[in-house]
């Protein structure tokens, strides 16, 4: 399985710190956010990774190169240089299409930091290669930031039945879901609630650590808890 990680946008919430230094490379805990995620890819043995990228785009592939230092092989989907050039999740995931093959691919988000163990997610692709189903989303308890949910639950499945939980920005799709999709600016909600719709999106909660940051104030907290509890990746 192949991994798409996205850091194209500039983290509007984050600024001033993502004016000048891409989101994904910011660091807490003495890492740099993105590199928690491909650590723990890594860790799960998918080693091929597609990082898309637009705002400051150099500077994410002068980071990460190539990946031979993180024991993977990085290649970029560029959806161009600016921030305004980035494509959201839909759009990104479109445009990499071709970058990602034919089989199931995990999308995460280049911002967020977990101990979730992605060799879980094995299974799942296998199901959806099989056509068992779509996708596969793993779900998070609501943070602060987020008390509403996105989607709900019920006997494995996504449903938009309430009570809801927070999409954790960690998904298995079938590249057929987006094959023809144009690639142009979208996101991936409301896009994909026709899939969940039509029961055809397994899922997951997972009460673990699970992070996303998204202003200064949450990193500076996540750097704190790092230092006092780091996660343990490889």
């Amino acid at each position: 399985m192949r991994a798409l990680i996205f850091a194209a946008g500039r983290g509007e919430r984050m600024r001033p710190l993502s004016d000048h230094t891409p989101k994904p490379l910011l660091k807490a805990g003495g890492r740099m956010l993105i590199e928690y995620q491909i650590a723990a890819l890594a860790q799960a043995g998918i080693d091929q990774i597609v990082i898309n990228v637009a705002h400051l785009a150099d500077a994410v592939c002068a980071a990460l190169g190539d990946g031979a230092a993180y024991g993977v092989h990085i290649i970029y989907s560029r959806e161009g240089d600016r921030a305004e050039h980035a494509l959201e999740t839909a759009g990104g995931i479109v445009k990499a299409l071709p970058l990602l093959g034919p089989a199931p691919f995990l999308a995460v988000s280049g911002d967020v930091v977990t101990d979730f163990d992605y060799r879980r997610l094995f299974a799942h692709a296998q199901a959806i290669a099989l056509g068992a189903a779509d996708a596969h989303f793993v779900l998070v308890p609501n943070p602060p930031s987020h008390p509403g949910g996105d989607m709900g639950l019920a006997q494995g499945r996504v449903t938009t039945a309430r009570p809801w939980f927070t999409y954790g920005n960690i998904g298995v799709f079938a590249p057929r879901l987006f094959t023809g999709q144009p690639p142009e600016r979208r996101k991936l909600f409301p896009w994909m609630y026709h899939a969940v719709e039509a029961g055809r999106v397994t899922g997951e909660l997972y009460h673990g650590r699970w992070y996303n940051v998204g202003s200064p104030a949450e990193l500076a907290a996540l750097d704190a808890e790092l230092q006092r509890w780091p996660l343990v990746l490889q």
